[in-house]
């Protein structure tokens, strides 16, 4: 019961929280733009509010808050070019038929 409720009490989190550090860059609008220099951000999801809330093992003060970045990171950009390949994906569905 007590995982039931921690695991709402991430999740209620990540809800608020979601608009504060949703900082990607905007979708894409057609297949071929370009990626963005700078990919930003996806938001805090409920796995990542777990891993800074939990205390398993000692580390440096400000490790958790790095790491945690750097996978937001490196997931914003991925997120981008799916959204992209999804824009050819569908021009190409539509002018078929």
């Amino acid at each position: 019961m007590l995982v039931c409720a921690a695991l709402a009490v991430c999740a209620v989190t990540a809800a608020l929280l979601r608009d504060r550090t949703d900082s990607q860059a905007p979708e894409p609008a057609h297949p071929d733009q370009p990626p963005p220099t700078d990919p930003g951000l996806i938001p805090l999801t409920i796995p990542e509010i777990k891993h800074l809330i939990a205390n398993t093992t000692p580390q440096p003060p400000e490790h958790k808050t790095h790491w945690v970045n750097w996978r937001r990171k490196h997931q914003a950009r991925p997120r981008w070019f799916h959204k992209r390949t999804r824009l050819a994906r569908n021009i190409d569905i539509t002018q078929v038929s």
